[in-house]
């Protein structure tokens, strides 16, 4: 008999995708930061009961809070559990933040969470600072990606 380990700490499990951020924003740079949640609030989400979709973050008084995310209460909490729509702070250097708030105010960017995601049993956050698209630009992204589709349509079909 032989017996097999698990690689503790190795998983790293997505939890909840943005998937209209890259379709509605240019994403300029990314970067990881943990959530201070409460513990149902840690359990709700392992389950997979949260949403990004709207969320956005935002800096103020040197911290930076993630707003607009919906955490679903814990189905088997009490009543201590969490308000869905609360703020939650990021987690981050204080130097990373100064440095996105001097972005965000001086070009008009915005922060926005991509993915919420296990890295080593913590649930962190991956966001980024995003410049908003025109319309134009995002029929010339779809105009793209059907010309892309086509192609390895064609490929596929003449072999």
């Amino acid at each position: 008999m032989s017996s097999k380990k698990k690689k503790s700490g190795s998983t790293s499990g997505v939890m909840a995708t943005n998937r209209k951020a890259r379709r509605d924003f240019h994403v300029l740079d990314d970067l990881e930061a943990g959530i201070e949640l409460r513990g149902t609030e840690v359990k709700s989400i392992r389950q997979g009961h949260v949403r990004i979709d709207e969320a956005y973050v935002q800096v103020k008084d040197g911290q930076a809070e993630l707003l607009q995310m919906t955490i679903q209460p814990y189905d088997h909490g009490n009543i201590s559990n969490h308000e869905p729509t609360r703020p939650r702070r990021l987690l981050m250097h204080k130097s990373e933040i100064l440095r996105l708030e001097s972005k965000i105010n001086e070009k008009g960017l915005t922060l926005i969470p991509l993915k919420i995601y296990l890295k080593k049993g913590m649930i962190k956050v991956k966001i980024a600072l995003c410049k908003g698209k025109d319309a134009v630009d995002k029929r010339e992204t779809l105009k793209k990606k059907t010309a892309d589709m086509e192609a390895r349509r064609a490929m596929r079909n003449a072999r």
